[in-house]
């Protein structure tokens, strides 16, 4: 088996069908499917349990979040290769066996994101060369491979082996984060992170979410970030992260409340006052 595709789908029902189609157009790789489908309620699970036979369908009663459900079907994957693959997503032709090609012509490659673009063709954002508050690290990051930190989770293929040696992903984050500490632990065993420029997936992006109120996701992202500063970081480190986070959000809500009557996008600007009330509560409770 060359491949082992994963998807973690919730409530994306009108969404994975064409993800999953677009799956089954690329026949030139030896592959298995498998959909974790985490309590979703909008008939998922029948669509593609009647739709798609051939894919191992997992239903579970709850939803145990993305990296967890990940973790549920390593185990039973054949795979060489691990491609973790997000719902909200569209397959162009040749991806998986130009991704297989490239990990196996990159040995020092432990694992690599594809191309990402927005549905309108236009690039998405999915390499970062730091990871979350590097900026006030003092040498706890020195020594890793390669230049890439991260790659965004919606589309990226690492080695099985690999994976099985980390045990999989870090279900203590259970959405946000888990690609940085994926990425982070790889390089820590000496392996670089790649970048697939040949490979596009179209990817649609937050539909799982669209469910969730802003101070749910903002809250779900600031939870994510502390739990993986306090993993890989210093207490000392993230004392000071935490600090700089508090000023920033003080001074942000301040102007924002005074400058308020004289924005015209005050949607925009609300958005914002949730995000840093927020990083403010946050931050308070860890002290």
């Amino acid at each position: 088996m060359d491949l082992s595709i994963i998807i973690i789908s919730y409530n994306t029902v009108d969404l994975i069908v064409n993800c999953l189609n677009s799956i089954n157009s690329d026949d030139d790789v030896i592959k298995e499917v498998f959909v974790v489908d985490n309590a979703s309620t909008d008939g998922s699970a029948a669509i593609i349990q009647r739709t798609f036979p051939a894919v191992h369908l997992i239903v579970n009663s709850d939803n145990r979040g993305f990296a967890a459900a990940n973790n549920q079907v390593l185990s039973q994957c054949e795979g060489r290769y691990f491609f973790f693959l997000n719902p909200d997503t569209i397959v162009m032709p040749g991806v998986f066996k130009t991704a297989i090609s490239y990990m196996e012509s990159n040995t020092c490659i432990g694992l690599a994101g594809t191309k990402i673009v927005n549905p309108d063709g236009s690039l998405q954002d999915s390499v970062s060369y730091r990871y979350p508050g590097e900026k006030y690290t003092r040498g706890e990051l020195s020594g890793l491979k390669g230049s890439i930190a991260c790659v965004l989770g919606a589309s990226m293929i690492a080695r099985s082996n690999l994976i099985g040696e980390l045990g999989g992903f870090d279900d203590k984050f259970f959405i946000y984060g888990e690609d940085q500490d994926l990425c982070l632990r790889i390089r820590k065993l000496g392996y670089e992170i790649g970048y697939i420029e040949s490979a596009v997936v179209v990817h649609f992006g937050g539909q799982s979410e669209r469910q969730s109120t802003s101070a749910e996701l903002w809250k779900k992202k600031v939870t994510a970030e502390h739990l993986f500063y306090r993993k890989h970081y210093r207490f000392d480190t993230f004392s000071c992260i935490r600090r700089a986070d508090m000023v920033k959000a003080y001074w942000r809500i301040f102007t924002l409340g005074m400058t308020m009557p004289f924005i015209q996008d005050k949607a925009r600007a609300r958005e914002k006052l949730v995000k840093y009330k927020i990083y403010l509560r946050s931050s308070s409770i860890d002290e």
